[in-house]
C-alpha cells in the first residue's frame, strides 16, 4: 500500500515511518510547522530519517496556528510545564484541534500524491491530555477522510493500543536511531530532562529496558504517576 506518514521527528512517528517503511511503500514523509517552540530542533531529525531512507520529505507551514492559536507549546504561549506528561498541567500544551488539522491536511496532500493511505502515530499514552489522540476522536476522522476522497484514503493508526515503552521496542527492533529524534518541548540544546515529554521518553527507555542514547540536562528522579481515580 502506497502511504503518507506524518513525521514530526519524534520517537513515535520516527518509528512509525520505518515501520512503514518494512511494511509498505512510503511516498513522503509529511511534516507541519506550525510555529512550535522545539521545532526547530525536532523538524531536522524527521528531514534526516527521510534522506537516509530516500523518501520525500515535505513540510508544510501552518503560520496561522502560530499566530492565532492558544497554547503553551507555541513560540507565542507561556512556558513549558514540568512534571510527568500525564498530569493536568501539561494540557496547557495542547495545540486545538491539530491532529484534525493535520490529517485533513495529510488526507489532500496523499491523494495528490497517488497514495491510499495516511500513517499517524498517536498512542495510548497521549489519551490522557489529547483529546485528538483519542481512538474516539480517530476513528471517525478515518470514516470522514474515506467517505471524503475519491482514492478513499484510509487512516493507519498502528499504536492507538500502544504505549510509549512498547513503541521504544518496537523502534528497537527495527534499528531506529533514537539519538536521531527529539521530544523536548522547550526545545534547547539538549533534551531539558524535566518536562513531560523529556519525562515521557525517559520512563519510555527505563520501561523498555533498553539504553537511552539522549543527553539531557537535568537526570533527577522521574516524577511519580499522577493516581488516577
Amino acid at each position: 500500500m502506497k502511504v503518507v506518514v506524518l513525521l514530526s521527528g519524534g520517537m513515535d512517528s520516527v518509528t512509525a515511518f520505518h515501520a512503514a517503511l518494512r511494511e509498505h511503500d512510503v511516498v513522503a514523509g509529511l511534516s507541519f510547522d506550525y510555529g512550535a517552540k522545539h521545532h526547530a530542533r525536532e523538524l531536522p531529525m524527521a528531514a534526516w530519517h527521510c534522506v537516509k531512507a530516500g523518501v520525500a520529505h515535505r513540510i508544510a507551514p501552518l503560520g496561522f496556528v502560530a499566530e492565532e492559536f492558544a497554547s503553551d507549546l507555541l513560540e507565542t504561549g507561556g512556558e513549558i510545564p514540568e512534571g510527568h506528561y500525564e498530569e493536568s498541567s501539561m494540557k496547557s500544551t495542547v495545540v486545538p484541534f491539530r491532529n484534525g488539522i493535520m490529517l485533513s491536511i495529510a488526507a489532500g496532500f496523499a491523494e495528490s500524491r497517488g497514495a491510499e493511505a495516511v500513517v499517524i502515530a498517536a498512542h495510548s499514552g497521549d489519551h490522557a491530555i489529547y483529546p485528538d489522540c483519542r481512538e474516539s476522536f480517530l476513528e471517525p476522522m478515518a470514516r470522514a477522510i474515506r467517505e471524503g476522497t475519491y482514492a478513499r484514503i484510509e487512516l493507519l493508526r498502528p499504536f492507538v493500543a500502544m504505549d510509549k515503552a512498547a513503541i521504544a521496542r518496537r523502534g528497537a527492533e527495527l534499528g531506529v536511531d533514537f539519538s536521531r529524534t527529539w521530544s523536548c518541548y522547550k526545545g534547547g540544546e539538549i533534551h531539558c530532562g524535566t518536562c513531560g515529554t523529556c519525562v515521557e521518553r525517559r520512563e519510555a527507555f527505563q520501561l523498555a529496558g533498553l539504553p537511552d542514547p539522549t543527553a539531557y540536562a537535568v537526570t533527577a528522579p522521574l516524577p511519580p504517576k499522577p493516581v488516577t481515580r
